[in-house]
């Protein structure tokens, strides 16, 4: 198997279990599908004999609660940056962080010594996936790795056409293979 790593912050984004292929309009990015599925809190196990304090129970909530995720934001341990929580960036201030992303992205492959034909085809494309992610942004879902390293990639969630099917964008110069 395969983990793709962020290059940046070395957060463990996406693997080799995920079917992933170029987006079809930009192929510097990444696209995936995901699924959602209904997640239960608080499915620790108990040992047997322990008996917590109410107290205990009531602040880690009811044992019924339950919430939807996306199946790679739960294996990658994805932060939501939700809106209703006002942790989701401007447009504007996400733009400047994708203008500065960029920068760190070519700098990374430049002191990996990347080959020229990489470099090339990451300059040929940064300009159109810089567009094509502002146009489409109050759409997407942002979600950050674990470290919360407000540098590394940010990976977008939004819906296929069927208004369903939710899949996942990443850089494709913004990831390290790992084998395991």
């Amino acid at each position: 198997m395969i983990i793709f790593k962020d290059i940046i912050s070395g957060d463990e984004l996406c693997s080799s279990t995920f079917e992933i292929a170029p987006a079809k309009d930009c192929p510097i990015l990444l696209e995936t599908d995901c699924r959602k599925y209904l997640k239960r809190k608080n499915e620790d196990f108990a040992l047997e004999g322990a008996n917590p304090s109410a107290e205990d129970a009531e602040e880690e909530g009811g044992e019924g609660e339950s919430t939807m995720v996306h199946d790679i934001e739960d294996q990658f341990r994805l932060v939501w940056l939700k809106e209703e929580d006002g942790l989701k960036p401007s447009k504007k201030d996400f733009t400047s962080h994708l203008k500065s992303y960029v920068k760190k992205i070519l700098k990374k492959l430049e002191e990996e010594k990347a080959s020229a034909e990489t470099i090339a085809e990451f300059k040929a494309g940064a300009a159109g996936a810089l567009k094509k992610i502002s146009g489409n942004y109050d759409n997407y879902d942002v979600m950050m790795g674990e470290s919360m390293d407000g540098d590394a990639m940010h990976v977008l969630i939004d819906f296929r056409e069927d208004g369903v099917t939710p899949f996942a964008t990443l850089w494709k110069h913004g990831l390290k293979e790992t084998k395991v």
